[in-house]
């Protein structure tokens, strides 16, 4: 099988997405990179090679990813793997965050993906092979006080890739969809991570959950490097796994909700069995 693969990353200036570009073309892989600062992206992959086609993407913007991609597929000839890493951190209650911050995370976290998603398929779908790894997070499997709605942006792309895996998988395109933990990326600073700007002062839980996750930034377990050696060797698998947690802390914490979900399930059964004709 031809290892040397054309990948389409989502969010490639910083974090798993730069360790990902970076590790791809050091191996010789072809590598189209997006970021809402092209300058930015150019400036932290330092890479000038053929191979590196970096492109400033606008992911709320149906029309700018069609063109990244048509750029993509036309530089290249064809697209083998597609991870739609790009999305930050939003904390805050529902109360506290507004309309307009919780409708701005759901744009780039969910509706970003969706639209890589909806114009990449029929080049996938024509060459009749791809692999499509979205990025979610253990917060989209089980989540912490404070973090409702970025839970509910990584929930909804958790469900979105199981259901987009049934639809696609005739086509001979693989689905994958990531929880990382706690990495050591930028995903704690102020350019990856909102929080309220309307702190409600009854919510003391929720301030002590978001000072508990800043006082862990530059020393969580997670190396991204590791990562993204990791992505690299699912994609290059017949039948890539469907769910990938990375991370111990994410393996812990999806074992616990596993076991959490068995246990409410079977407490109701009698009541929940009761409501059948």
């Amino acid at each position: 099988m031809d290892t040397q693969k054309v990948w389409f990353i989502t969010g490639a200036s910083k974090g798993l997405g730069l360790s990902l570009v970076n590790q791809l073309l050091a191996e010789g892989h072809s590598v189209a990179g997006t970021s809402r600062n092209i300058d930015q992206l150019i400036q932290a992959v330092g890479s000038t090679s053929a191979q590196f086609l970096p492109l400033q993407v606008d992911l709320a913007n149906e029309q700018s990813v069609a063109q990244a991609l048509q750029k993509t597929h036309d530089t290249f000839k064809h697209i083998d793997v597609v991870v739609n890493n790009a999305g930050y951190g939003i904390g805050g209650s529902i109360e506290e965050l507004t309309d307009q911050e919780t409708r701005d995370s759901f744009d780039i976290n969910v509706f970003g993906t969706l639209n890589v998603i909806r114009h990449v398929l029929p080049f996938l779908r024509a060459q009749q092979s791809g692999h499509i790894i979205n990025i979610s997070s253990i917060a989209g499997i089980t989540a912490n006080t404070g973090w409702a709605i970025y839970a509910a942006t990584k929930y909804a792309v958790m469900g979105l890739s199981e259901v987009l895996a049934d639809d696609v998988k005739s086509f001979g395109i693989n689905v994958t969809v990531v929880a990382p933990g706690a990495f050591r990326t930028s995903f704690l600073s102020t350019e990856s991570l909102l929080l309220t700007k309307h702190p409600i002062d009854a919510y003391e839980q929720v301030r002590a959950s978001h000072a508990k996750y800043l006082s862990m930034d530059g020393v969580q377990a997670g190396d991204p490097a590791k990562a993204a050696a990791a992505m690299i060797q699912i994609a290059n698998e017949a039948n890539p796994p469907l769910y990938l947690l990375l991370g111990s802390d994410a393996y812990q914490r999806a074992l616990t909700k596993i076991d959490l979900l068995g246990k409410a399930f079977t407490s109701q059964e009698e009541l929940t069995k009761s409501t059948d004709f």
